[in-house]
């Protein structure tokens, strides 16, 4: 996929990050950099409405924390990313050289679309009980933000009217000092990056809170 989307975007549709020299294997690095922070909020996106009826027999069991499939579908992602880091760092390393110190940072600049994921999980997770078909929504859904978060072009690309709104989109700004921390070298902006952990929370907390409060219905619809 990585190939057909460099194919498409850097030879097809010439696109360019305005920090890159023109080199289609620049733009791949750029491109497999975005991909893997949104696949960590993507994949357990798509899967969370499925999760708790392919757990049906351990919900059934009233002294299981059904709560706790969130965090394994989460840990289970994270383990992707890491691997996909490791090989990006393999890549960025082969062509460019060594990582800036910056890179340091994108562990703190993962924690809001962490926090986020959770949040995300556990309503989807609980609603799909209810809505089976729930996971035909959502996959779409996924799809369009991918098209709408600075993955494939850079978010100075977007009409400056269109910025308040484009910016609503937190991985607009995660994907962006991402991309600063790892080839420019600047570190994430403090008060942006509390920012977006502070919402990051607040979704965790209240879909932690919608969570706990559905619960309880699980075994009967199952």
């Amino acid at each position: 996929m990585l190939a057909i989307y460099t194919f498409v975007f850097s030879f097809v549709f010439q696109a360019r990050w305005g920090t890159l020299s023109g080199e289609r294997g620049e733009f791949a690095l750029f491109l497999f950099s975005g991909l893997t922070i949104f696949a960590v909020f993507s994949d357990s996106a798509n899967d969370a409405p499925q999760s708790i009826m392919a757990s049906g027999v351990f919900v059934k069991q009233l002294a299981f924390p059904t709560e706790v499939l969130a965090w394994v579908s989460v840990v289970t992602v994270l383990f992707k990313f890491i691997v996909s880091s490791s090989l990006l760092v393999v890549f960025y390393r082969a062509t460019q050289g060594n990582l800036p110190m910056a890179a340091l940072f994108m562990p703190l600049v993962m924690l809001p679309i962490v926090l986020l994921t959770l949040g995300v999980t556990w309503v989807l997770s609980s609603v799909g009980v209810f809505l089976r078909d729930l996971g035909q929504l959502v996959g779409p859904l996924t799809t369009g933000l991918l098209f709408v978060s600075p993955i494939f072009y850079p978010a100075s690309t977007i009409p400056e009217r269109f910025h308040s709104l484009y910016f609503l989109n937190p991985f607009a700004s995660v994907l962006e000092m991402s991309k600063r921390s790892l080839f420019e070298g600047l570190p994430p902006d403090p008060w942006e990056l509390l920012a977006l952990t502070v919402v990051g929370w607040v979704v965790a907390w209240l879909g932690f809170f919608w969570f706990v409060r559905t619960k309880s219905s699980f075994a009967d619809v199952l």
